[in-house]
Protein backbone atom coordinates (compact mmCIF):
# COMPACT_ATOMS: atom_id res chain seq x y z
CA UNK A 1 0.00 0.00 0.00
CA UNK A 2 1.25 3.37 -0.73
CA UNK A 3 0.26 6.88 1.13
CA UNK A 4 0.01 10.85 0.83
CA UNK A 5 1.54 12.66 -0.84
CA UNK A 6 0.50 11.76 -4.28
CA UNK A 7 -0.01 13.44 -8.37
CA UNK A 8 -1.77 11.71 -10.63
CA UNK A 9 -1.63 12.56 -14.39
CA UNK A 10 -4.85 12.59 -15.56
CA UNK A 11 -6.80 13.12 -18.99
CA UNK A 12 -10.03 14.81 -18.18
CA UNK A 13 -12.80 15.21 -20.57
CA UNK A 14 -14.40 18.70 -21.05
CA UNK A 15 -18.12 19.01 -21.80
CA UNK A 16 -19.69 21.48 -24.23
CA UNK A 17 -20.32 23.86 -21.21
CA UNK A 18 -16.60 23.45 -20.27
CA UNK A 19 -17.56 21.61 -17.29
CA UNK A 20 -14.81 18.63 -16.40
CA UNK A 21 -17.11 15.31 -17.42
CA UNK A 22 -14.34 12.38 -15.70
CA UNK A 23 -10.82 12.02 -15.37
CA UNK A 24 -8.43 9.00 -16.51
CA UNK A 25 -5.44 8.68 -14.31
CA UNK A 26 -3.01 6.41 -16.34
CA UNK A 27 -0.43 7.59 -14.06
CA UNK A 28 -0.04 8.09 -10.25
CA UNK A 29 3.21 9.18 -9.07
CA UNK A 30 4.08 8.72 -4.95
CA UNK A 31 6.63 11.11 -2.95
CA UNK A 32 7.99 8.36 -1.01
CA UNK A 33 7.36 5.45 -4.08
CA UNK A 34 10.01 3.72 -5.65
CA UNK A 35 9.02 2.85 -9.19
CA UNK A 36 9.57 4.85 -12.32
CA UNK A 37 6.49 7.22 -12.30
CA UNK A 38 6.66 8.19 -8.60
CA UNK A 39 10.78 9.48 -9.19
CA UNK A 40 8.76 12.26 -11.61
CA UNK A 41 6.98 13.65 -8.10
CA UNK A 42 9.62 16.50 -7.25
CA UNK A 43 9.38 17.43 -11.25
CA UNK A 44 5.46 17.41 -11.31
CA UNK A 45 5.00 18.94 -7.97
CA UNK A 46 7.09 21.76 -9.52
CA UNK A 47 4.93 22.37 -12.13
CA UNK A 48 1.93 22.54 -10.21
CA UNK A 49 0.26 26.69 -9.59
CA UNK A 50 -2.85 24.75 -7.81
CA UNK A 51 -3.68 21.24 -6.51
CA UNK A 52 -5.35 20.92 -9.82
CA UNK A 53 -3.35 21.99 -12.46
CA UNK A 54 -3.87 22.05 -16.48
CA UNK A 55 -0.37 21.21 -18.05
CA UNK A 56 -0.53 22.80 -22.17
CA UNK A 57 3.34 20.98 -22.74
CA UNK A 58 3.77 17.49 -22.88
CA UNK A 59 7.49 17.81 -22.53
CA UNK A 60 7.75 19.51 -19.34
CA UNK A 61 6.52 15.77 -17.44
CA UNK A 62 9.83 14.35 -18.58
CA UNK A 63 7.76 10.91 -19.68
CA UNK A 64 9.83 8.05 -20.25
CA UNK A 65 7.28 6.00 -22.03
CA UNK A 66 7.00 6.74 -25.23
CA UNK A 67 3.71 5.34 -25.98
CA UNK A 68 2.24 7.12 -23.55
CA UNK A 69 3.41 10.54 -24.56
CA UNK A 70 2.14 9.74 -28.01
CA UNK A 71 -1.32 9.09 -26.88
CA UNK A 72 -0.84 12.58 -24.44
CA UNK A 73 0.78 14.38 -27.97
CA UNK A 74 -2.47 13.21 -29.71
CA UNK A 75 -5.49 14.41 -27.49
CA UNK A 76 -9.01 14.72 -29.18
CA UNK A 77 -9.81 18.53 -28.65
CA UNK A 78 -12.72 17.77 -26.19
CA UNK A 79 -9.48 16.31 -23.25
CA UNK A 80 -7.41 18.14 -21.19
CA UNK A 81 -3.75 16.88 -19.35
CA UNK A 82 -4.01 17.60 -15.61
CA UNK A 83 -1.79 17.27 -12.71
CA UNK A 84 -4.22 16.28 -9.33
CA UNK A 85 -1.94 16.50 -6.05
CA UNK A 86 -3.25 15.08 -3.15
CA UNK A 87 -1.50 15.96 0.35
CA UNK A 88 -2.88 14.05 2.62
CA UNK A 89 -6.74 12.21 3.52
CA UNK A 90 -9.04 14.97 3.29
CA UNK A 91 -12.30 15.82 1.90
CA UNK A 92 -12.81 15.93 -2.16
CA UNK A 93 -13.08 19.50 -3.24
CA UNK A 94 -12.62 18.79 -6.73
CA UNK A 95 -13.95 16.52 -9.58
CA UNK A 96 -10.74 15.72 -10.79
CA UNK A 97 -9.57 14.88 -7.30
CA UNK A 98 -12.95 12.42 -7.09
CA UNK A 99 -11.77 10.69 -9.93
CA UNK A 100 -8.09 10.12 -8.64
CA UNK A 101 -9.66 8.58 -5.29
CA UNK A 102 -11.35 6.62 -7.30
CA UNK A 103 -8.78 5.82 -9.56
CA UNK A 104 -6.72 4.72 -6.01
CA UNK A 105 -8.79 2.21 -4.68
CA UNK A 106 -9.30 0.52 -8.20
CA UNK A 107 -5.83 -0.02 -8.96
CA UNK A 108 -5.58 -1.09 -5.03
CA UNK A 109 -2.83 1.70 -3.89
CA UNK A 110 -5.50 1.64 -0.91
CA UNK A 111 -8.26 -0.50 0.73
CA UNK A 112 -11.82 0.23 0.71
CA UNK A 113 -12.97 2.61 3.63
CA UNK A 114 -9.48 4.38 3.89
CA UNK A 115 -9.96 7.11 1.72
CA UNK A 116 -12.09 10.08 2.99
CA UNK A 117 -15.25 10.70 -0.24
CA UNK A 118 -16.61 13.30 1.55
CA UNK A 119 -18.50 15.55 -0.90
CA UNK A 120 -17.46 12.67 -3.75
CA UNK A 121 -21.29 12.59 -5.17
CA UNK A 122 -21.44 16.40 -4.80
CA UNK A 123 -18.16 16.43 -7.03
CA UNK A 124 -19.01 14.00 -9.84
CA UNK A 125 -21.63 15.19 -12.44
CA UNK A 126 -24.03 13.10 -13.95
CA UNK A 127 -23.85 12.36 -17.33
CA UNK A 128 -24.48 9.96 -20.33
CA UNK A 129 -21.77 7.61 -20.81
CA UNK A 130 -21.36 6.57 -24.05
CA UNK A 131 -19.40 4.60 -26.62
CA UNK A 132 -18.50 7.88 -28.04
CA UNK A 133 -17.22 8.77 -23.94
CA UNK A 134 -19.12 10.66 -21.47
CA UNK A 135 -22.14 13.14 -22.68
CA UNK A 136 -23.16 15.77 -20.51
CA UNK A 137 -27.17 15.73 -20.11
CA UNK A 138 -27.23 18.96 -21.26
CA UNK A 139 -28.12 19.10 -25.25
CA UNK A 140 -27.73 14.84 -25.20
CA UNK A 141 -31.22 15.17 -27.57
CA UNK A 142 -28.95 17.21 -30.11
CA UNK A 143 -26.22 14.59 -30.06
CA UNK A 144 -28.44 11.91 -30.90
CA UNK A 145 -29.86 13.53 -33.63
CA UNK A 146 -26.60 14.13 -35.12
CA UNK A 147 -25.40 10.57 -34.81
CA UNK A 148 -28.52 9.24 -36.86
CA UNK A 149 -27.76 12.07 -38.76
CA UNK A 150 -24.01 10.90 -39.68
CA UNK A 151 -25.05 7.12 -38.96
CA UNK A 152 -22.49 7.00 -36.39
CA UNK A 153 -24.77 5.05 -33.56
CA UNK A 154 -24.33 6.68 -30.13
CA UNK A 155 -24.65 4.12 -27.74
CA UNK A 156 -25.89 5.23 -24.58
CA UNK A 157 -24.69 2.76 -21.64
CA UNK A 158 -26.19 4.77 -18.94
CA UNK A 159 -26.93 7.97 -17.29
CA UNK A 160 -24.95 8.21 -14.05
CA UNK A 161 -22.34 9.55 -11.85
CA UNK A 162 -20.08 6.83 -12.09
CA UNK A 163 -18.54 4.98 -14.83
CA UNK A 164 -18.18 1.70 -15.31
CA UNK A 165 -14.48 -0.07 -14.08
CA UNK A 166 -13.07 -1.14 -17.08
CA UNK A 167 -13.82 1.26 -19.33
CA UNK A 168 -10.46 2.73 -16.93
CA UNK A 169 -8.96 -0.31 -15.30
CA UNK A 170 -8.59 -3.84 -16.06
CA UNK A 171 -7.87 -5.36 -13.07
CA UNK A 172 -5.21 -8.23 -13.36
CA UNK A 173 -6.34 -11.43 -12.94
CA UNK A 174 -9.92 -10.88 -12.62
CA UNK A 175 -12.86 -12.21 -14.89
CA UNK A 176 -15.72 -9.98 -15.00
CA UNK A 177 -19.27 -11.44 -16.82
CA UNK A 178 -20.73 -7.95 -17.42
CA UNK A 179 -18.79 -5.18 -16.93
CA UNK A 180 -21.38 -2.73 -16.66
CA UNK A 181 -21.55 -4.16 -13.71
CA UNK A 182 -18.97 -2.99 -11.59
CA UNK A 183 -18.31 0.68 -10.63
CA UNK A 184 -15.07 2.49 -11.23
CA UNK A 185 -13.99 2.86 -7.28
CA UNK A 186 -14.34 -1.34 -6.95
CA UNK A 187 -11.67 -3.34 -4.86
CA UNK A 188 -10.95 -6.13 -7.26
CA UNK A 189 -8.38 -9.10 -5.64
CA UNK A 190 -6.87 -11.31 -8.04
CA UNK A 191 -9.08 -14.67 -8.76
CA UNK A 192 -12.20 -12.90 -8.14
CA UNK A 193 -14.99 -13.46 -10.66
CA UNK A 194 -18.06 -11.62 -10.81
CA UNK A 195 -20.80 -13.36 -12.90
CA UNK A 196 -23.68 -11.67 -14.50
CA UNK A 197 -25.58 -11.17 -11.94
CA UNK A 198 -23.26 -10.12 -9.43
CA UNK A 199 -22.42 -6.23 -8.95
CA UNK A 200 -19.71 -4.96 -7.50
CA UNK A 201 -20.13 -0.81 -6.52
CA UNK A 202 -17.44 1.73 -5.49
CA UNK A 203 -15.48 1.83 -2.00
CA UNK A 204 -15.84 -1.45 -1.80
CA UNK A 205 -14.70 -5.07 -3.36
CA UNK A 206 -13.01 -8.51 -2.73
CA UNK A 207 -9.72 -9.21 -0.60
CA UNK A 208 -8.99 -12.18 -2.26
CA UNK A 209 -10.18 -14.90 -4.74
CA UNK A 210 -13.70 -14.94 -4.64
CA UNK A 211 -17.04 -15.93 -6.13
CA UNK A 212 -19.33 -12.77 -6.76
CA UNK A 213 -23.01 -14.24 -8.03
CA UNK A 214 -24.35 -11.31 -5.67
CA UNK A 215 -24.57 -7.25 -4.54
CA UNK A 216 -21.50 -5.65 -3.13
CA UNK A 217 -22.90 -2.57 -1.66
CA UNK A 218 -20.50 0.01 -1.18
CA UNK A 219 -18.21 0.05 1.56
CA UNK A 220 -18.63 -3.42 2.20
CA UNK A 221 -15.58 -5.94 1.60
CA UNK A 222 -15.68 -9.63 1.21
CA UNK A 223 -12.82 -11.77 2.56
CA UNK A 224 -10.68 -14.53 0.33
CA UNK A 225 -12.24 -17.72 -0.54
CA UNK A 226 -15.71 -16.44 -0.14
CA UNK A 227 -18.99 -17.07 -1.79
CA UNK A 228 -21.45 -14.68 -2.63
CA UNK A 229 -24.92 -16.97 -4.21
CA UNK A 230 -27.20 -15.86 -6.71
CA UNK A 231 -29.22 -12.72 -5.91
CA UNK A 232 -27.99 -12.76 -2.73
CA UNK A 233 -27.13 -8.91 -0.87
CA UNK A 234 -25.34 -6.86 1.25
CA UNK A 235 -26.64 -4.09 2.80
CA UNK A 236 -24.48 -0.42 2.37
CA UNK A 237 -24.30 2.81 4.23
CA UNK A 238 -25.74 5.07 1.88
CA UNK A 239 -29.31 4.80 2.04
CA UNK A 240 -31.63 3.73 5.12
CA UNK A 241 -30.32 4.80 7.71
CA UNK A 242 -27.59 2.04 8.29
CA UNK A 243 -24.61 2.97 9.82
CA UNK A 244 -22.44 -0.07 9.78
CA UNK A 245 -19.64 -1.50 7.64
CA UNK A 246 -20.46 -4.42 6.63
CA UNK A 247 -17.97 -7.41 6.21
CA UNK A 248 -17.39 -10.63 5.22
CA UNK A 249 -14.60 -13.11 6.65
CA UNK A 250 -13.03 -15.55 4.89
CA UNK A 251 -14.22 -18.75 3.70
CA UNK A 252 -17.63 -17.36 3.82
CA UNK A 253 -20.80 -18.25 1.69
CA UNK A 254 -24.03 -16.10 1.63
CA UNK A 255 -26.75 -18.66 0.16
CA UNK A 256 -28.57 -17.36 -3.13
CA UNK A 257 -31.03 -14.46 -2.95
CA UNK A 258 -30.08 -14.36 1.48
CA UNK A 259 -29.22 -10.81 2.87
CA UNK A 260 -26.64 -9.56 5.10
CA UNK A 261 -27.19 -6.48 7.77
CA UNK A 262 -24.45 -7.42 10.25
CA UNK A 263 -20.41 -7.89 9.44
CA UNK A 264 -19.93 -11.55 9.75
CA UNK A 265 -16.42 -13.36 10.61
CA UNK A 266 -14.56 -16.13 8.74
CA UNK A 267 -16.14 -19.57 8.42
CA UNK A 268 -19.41 -18.64 8.50
CA UNK A 269 -23.25 -19.60 6.25
CA UNK A 270 -26.45 -17.63 6.09
CA UNK A 271 -28.75 -19.79 4.60
CA UNK A 272 -30.01 -19.19 1.19
CA UNK A 273 -33.48 -16.76 1.37
CA UNK A 274 -32.55 -15.88 5.06
CA UNK A 275 -32.13 -11.71 5.24
CA UNK A 276 -30.26 -11.16 8.12
CA UNK A 277 -30.45 -7.45 9.61
CA UNK A 278 -28.87 -6.29 12.75
CA UNK A 279 -32.23 -6.05 14.53
CA UNK A 280 -33.62 -9.74 13.42
CA UNK A 281 -33.75 -12.02 16.94
CA UNK A 282 -31.61 -15.06 16.67
CA UNK A 283 -31.84 -18.56 18.65
CA UNK A 284 -28.28 -19.53 19.54
CA UNK A 285 -27.00 -23.27 19.79
CA UNK A 286 -23.93 -24.24 21.32
CA UNK A 287 -21.44 -27.08 20.14
CA UNK A 288 -23.57 -29.57 21.20
CA UNK A 289 -26.46 -28.39 19.26
CA UNK A 290 -28.40 -27.60 22.38
CA UNK A 291 -30.47 -24.03 22.09
CA UNK A 292 -29.27 -21.02 24.46
CA UNK A 293 -30.55 -17.25 24.57
CA UNK A 294 -32.42 -15.58 22.34
CA UNK A 295 -30.08 -12.27 20.85
CA UNK A 296 -30.40 -10.00 18.54
CA UNK A 297 -28.28 -10.55 15.27
CA UNK A 298 -26.10 -7.39 15.86
CA UNK A 299 -24.94 -9.07 19.33
CA UNK A 300 -23.20 -11.67 16.72
CA UNK A 301 -21.34 -9.18 14.50
CA UNK A 302 -17.88 -10.58 13.88
CA UNK A 303 -18.05 -13.99 14.99
CA UNK A 304 -16.70 -16.62 13.31
CA UNK A 305 -18.26 -20.45 12.69
CA UNK A 306 -21.50 -19.58 12.72
CA UNK A 307 -24.54 -21.02 10.30
CA UNK A 308 -27.57 -18.62 10.27
CA UNK A 309 -30.97 -20.95 8.87
CA UNK A 310 -34.09 -20.65 9.82
CA UNK A 311 -36.17 -23.22 11.43
CA UNK A 312 -38.40 -24.71 8.59
CA UNK A 313 -40.91 -25.69 11.13
CA UNK A 314 -41.23 -22.60 13.80
CA UNK A 315 -39.58 -20.18 11.72
CA UNK A 316 -37.31 -18.89 13.94
CA UNK A 317 -33.86 -17.96 12.84
CA UNK A 318 -31.31 -20.24 14.19
CA UNK A 319 -27.40 -19.56 14.52
CA UNK A 320 -25.52 -22.82 15.26
CA UNK A 321 -21.84 -23.88 14.76
CA UNK A 322 -20.98 -24.20 11.61
CA UNK A 323 -18.45 -27.16 11.16
CA UNK A 324 -18.48 -27.30 6.99
CA UNK A 325 -15.65 -25.50 5.39
CA UNK A 326 -16.19 -23.36 2.30
CA UNK A 327 -14.10 -23.94 -0.32
CA UNK A 328 -14.37 -22.21 -3.91
CA UNK A 329 -13.72 -24.45 -7.28
CA UNK A 330 -9.54 -23.53 -8.13
CA UNK A 331 -10.39 -24.20 -11.43
CA UNK A 332 -12.72 -21.72 -11.92
CA UNK A 333 -10.57 -18.77 -10.42
CA UNK A 334 -7.46 -19.15 -12.48
CA UNK A 335 -7.34 -16.05 -13.95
Amino acid sequence: MNNFPLIGLGIATKGTSGNILDAFYPCISFKNGEDQISLMYEKWDALLSEDVTEIKDVAQLNLQDESLKIAIDNLDKNKTLVLCKILDNRPIESIEEAYLKLHLISYKYFLPNSLNLENLFDSLLNVAWTNQGPVELDGIEEKILSAQINNQPLEIKSIDKFPCLTDYIIPPGVRIADASRVRLGAYLSEGTTVMHEGFVNFNAGTLGSAMIEGRISAGVVVGKNSDLGGGCSTMGTLSGGNNVKISIGENCLLGANSGLGIPIGNNCIVEAGLYLTGGSKITTYNSDNESGSVVKASELAGQDNLLFIRNSQSGAIEARINSKSIALNQTLHKN
